[in-house]
């Protein structure tokens, strides 16, 4: 099993950023890839960013360009820094990892989730 704990979300101005943080405890290991969704009211979830163990990333066309994963192994932490927010990136927003070796499968689904931290974006 794997536990996944988010933190840093909050209110922000848009064109503001935020850090958000997910500490991974459990069974980890170098097939462990890690990610973000974020689920916005009256909307599905949706894929936002992945990582795999060796740094590999993938992310969503709505947040290429502002918004970047990045991990730190040793602390079993992934970060999601985003920048330039906008209204639209509202949302609750959940860390997940799925045993793949395949950054991009990520998106399709994964083996735990986080609870989740809300992301708030004002005009």
């Amino acid at each position: 099993q794997v536990q996944l704990v988010e933190s840093g979300g909050g209110l922000v101005q848009a064109g503001g950023s935020l850090r958000l943080s997910c500490a991974a405890s459990g069974r980890t290991s170098s097939t462990l890839a890690m990610g973000w969704f974020r689920q916005a009211p009256g909307k599905e979830r949706e894929f936002v960013a992945a990582i795999s163990w060796s740094g590999g990333t993938f992310y969503a066309d709505s947040v290429k360009g502002r918004f970047t994963i990045s991990r730190d192994n040793a602390q079993n932490t992934v970060y999601l820094q985003m920048n330039s927010l906008k209204p639209d990136d509202t949302a609750v927003y959940y860390c997940a990892a799925r045993w793949t070796s395949v950054v991009a499968t990520l998106q399709h689904g994964c083996d735990y989730w986080g609870q989740g931290t809300q992301v708030t974006v004002s005009t």
